[in-house]
């Protein structure tokens, strides 16, 4: 960003500052220790150090802002309109098998709002930023979202539920549904950086159900201010109630949102 605000800057350094933890374990992750949450979801060490780190940092220099992490449970803050959503390692499972693909996301909300967020990938070291009004950006470069119209040259990106979930039979029904009429869809397993991807032209559209808020806050702050459109993806219903989401370029969200409900 050409002049990033006080709370970026916070944010950034608590994204860096962990993510030099993730990478000093990252280099050692066949020596992790592991614990099961849950079928198939898994809490590494480095998330636990990566969020006790990044909470450290911000709530030292915003230390009435409320907290909603994913390794801890929610604290209000005694200025209750403002609050940090964090997933300290967003593709766990990635980052598990030695797969080079995951990230830090920061986001802060104000009154209900998310107004700034912050995306880190340490491996590939690109920090993806953006603030209520003064758009998207990944290290110094804005970001637009794609200008692609046809459904056919897109590529997309999704979740796919794993170890028994429910929705699986729901997400296969889309992703067959809407696969003969693209360039193809991409299952990469961390959907903040899916979103921040949609907000960089990457991928021209994303979708998944069950996902946190800590998933998907700051990603989508970045599609909104690169000039995509984020939405629910059940009619009616937040997006952080629900854990469904559907973000994308002008060109084809209403296409998109409107294939997948109908499937």
């Amino acid at each position: 960003m050409t002049q990033a605000s006080a709370n970026i800057n916070i944010m950034i350094k608590a994204a860096r500052k962990a993510a030099r933890g993730l990478l000093r374990d990252f280099g050692e992750v066949e020596n992790l220790q592991v614990s099961a949450k849950g079928p198939g979801d898994f809490v590494s060490r480095a998330d636990l150090k990566s969020e006790e780190t990044i909470r450290a940092e911000l709530m030292e220099a915003r230390p009435n802002y409320g907290w909603l992490g994913e390794e801890s449970r929610e604290a209000k803050g005694a200025d209750p309109t403002r609050r940090w959503i964090v997933d300290p390692l967003d593709g766990t499972t990635n980052f598990l098998h030695g797969l080079p693909h995951w990230a830090v996301s920061i986001a802060l909300e104000h009154k209900g709002e998310i107004v700034a967020g912050v995306i880190y990938d340490p491996v590939k070291d690109e920090m993806f930023v953006a603030e209520k009004g003064a758009g998207a950006w990944l290290n110094d470069r804005r970001l637009r979202v794609s200008g692609r119209r046809e459904m056919i040259a897109m590529l997309f990106a999704t979740g796919v539920p794993f170890a028994g979930n429910p929705t699986l039979p729901q997400s296969l029904r889309e992703i067959a549904a809407l696969n003969p009429q693209t360039s193809g869809i991409r299952r990469w397993g961390a959907a903040a950086l899916d979103l921040a991807y949609v907000a960089a032209g990457r991928f021209d559209g994303f979708w998944e159900r069950g996902i946190h808020p800590w998933d998907m806050a700051a990603g989508c702050l970045l599609v909104r201010e690169a000039g995509g459109f984020v939405g629910p993806l059940d009619e009616g219903a937040g997006i952080f109630e629900t854990g469904s989401v559907v973000a994308a370029n002008a060109n084809i969200f209403e296409t998109l949102t409107r294939t997948l409900r109908s499937v």
